[in-house]
């Protein structure tokens, strides 16, 4: 690795590094509340029945994630091995003497291979939701929403794989780098675009002024006390109820398409002052900046990984490219081999980008229950009630295997967060809050 490309990596690693550790940071207090909360075993709890319930429903959800990334590098291996991918390329080839057309062709014919050998593990997710009671979404529905899913898949894998291959023929050394640019454009495309095109495709939104303007209002003193310019016109109320069961909340887009999501079901579930401590922590996410250090973030794992994967793509057709009937790296059957590299590096990943994402969650835990002081009358035990309301919702297992929570999980478990929302309480006497001033 060159001098420059050091450099670029280097610099690309601080530029997240500096805003995560701030992010990181604990204060005292909050060091304080961390500590009672993991001898606090009751803040979160279930009913018997429920909790056999949330161990069995953990146990299927657990074998889906890990049984459904070991298939996906799999079946990429025996698709290899047996010359799959070189057949679609030359199907594709047969059709077409164009390039777009070639690449079009290829990328739909290989998506809806591996959608369809993905198929019955998809079919098995969510019977499972159904058999759960966490999902309502009727059949018809739900494949409904996996065609529309395959076919912006579909368009937008094709764009990228076709700035790719052409990247790949200007530059053969460095199209990491230099294909990381336009996919960061892409991902920056996407975060902007994605709430007024995409997401509206699979559910209804409409403004949570017209369905509850008392809740608006309630809102509106959180917005005041943080300081964050959110207006009632970027407050959206999602109908979730036709397909789920479960609570939820999220931030969405930046700049003009910036807006907070707030699900009926939630609505539905919740108390005023609990939906004020939620949209608390939702809100902790734009003032916290935390969307910009996420992009950061996956910008880096991006030149990261594109790094390491043309690397180890280079080594795997050296090594096997003929057996597989790749012809170089310009092949659009070499698209297969990258595939398979960077799901093994995602893989392998996984548990760093969980670590980040669970940090900015309790950050925004931290913020929301701050931001709610004043608002609403006990900040500890509204907080507390939210998580416990939300758990029982969704069937979370208040004790999950340590490993496969840091693994998988990109949120701290339920039963954490509930203790540290009834430990942490930064007004009192020598105590000092993190993001708000007493």
């Amino acid at each position: 690795m060159n001098v420059r490309v050091a450099l670029l990596l280097l610099t690309s690693f601080f530029a997240v590094a500096i805003p995560s550790a701030k992010a990181l940071e604990t204060t005292p207090t909050e060091a304080q509340a961390l500590r009672a909360a993991e001898q606090n075993q009751t803040a979160y709890t279930l009913p018997p029945e429920k909790l056999k319930l949330a161990k069995a429903l953990f146990r299927s959800r657990t074998a889906l994630h890990f049984v459904g990334e070991a298939w996906g590098i799999l079946q990429l291996v025996l698709l290899l091995a047996m010359g799959v991918p070189a057949r679609l390329r030359d199907l594709a080839e047969r059709l077409t003497e164009s390039r777009w057309g070639q690449c079009f062709v290829f990328v739909f014919l290989f998506l809806l291979l591996t959608a369809l050998l993905n198929v019955p593990l998809r079919l098995y997710g969510h019977h499972v939701s159904l058999e759960y009671g966490l999902s309502v979404q009727r059949w018809g529905s739900w494949f409904a929403d996996l065609g529309k899913s395959f076919l912006l898949e579909w368009l937008v894998a094709g764009l990228l794989v076709m700035v790719l291959f052409w990247v790949i023929r200007k530059s053969p050394k460095h199209w990491w780098f230099w294909f990381w640019i336009p996919t960061m454009a892409a991902v920056l495309f996407g975060v902007f675009l994605s709430p007024i095109l995409v997401d509206p495709l699979f559910n209804k939104f409409e403004p949570l002024q017209q369905h509850d303007p008392a809740l608006v209002t309630q809102l509106e003193k959180v917005v005041a006390r943080s300081g964050v310019t959110l207006p009632p016109d970027r407050m959206f109320y999602m109908r979730a109820s036709s397909k789920v069961t479960s609570m939820n909340a999220y931030v969405t887009g930046f700049g003009p398409s910036k807006r907070l999501v707030l699900w009926d079901t939630t609505i539905a579930a919740a108390t005023p002052d609990e939906l004020a401590g939620v949209f608390g922590h939702e809100l902790g996410h734009y003032a916290l900046h935390h969307i910009v250090q996420g992009l950061l973030f996956s910008a880096v794992f991006l030149l990261v990984g594109f790094f390491v994967g043309q690397r180890m793509t280079w080594w795997l057709l050296a090594r096997y490219g003929a057996r597989w009937q790749i012809r170089s790296q310009n092949d659009w059957a070499c698209l297969a081999v990258l595939v398979l590299v960077l799901n093994v590096l995602n893989f392998f990943a996984e548990p760093i980008e969980n670590s980040f994402s669970r940090s900015i969650e309790h950050a925004a835990d931290v913020y929301g229950q701050e931001a709610i002081h004043g608002i609403v009358a006990d900040p500890q035990t509204t907080t507390q009630q939210g998580f416990q309301k939300l758990g029982e919702n969704s069937l979370d297992d208040p004790t999950p295997h340590p490993l496969v929570d840091f693994w998988s999980d990109g949120h701290p478990s339920t039963a954490s967060r509930a203790a540290f929302a009834l430990a942490y309480n930064p007004w009192t006497a020598g105590q000092h809050p993190k993001y708000f001033q007493p």
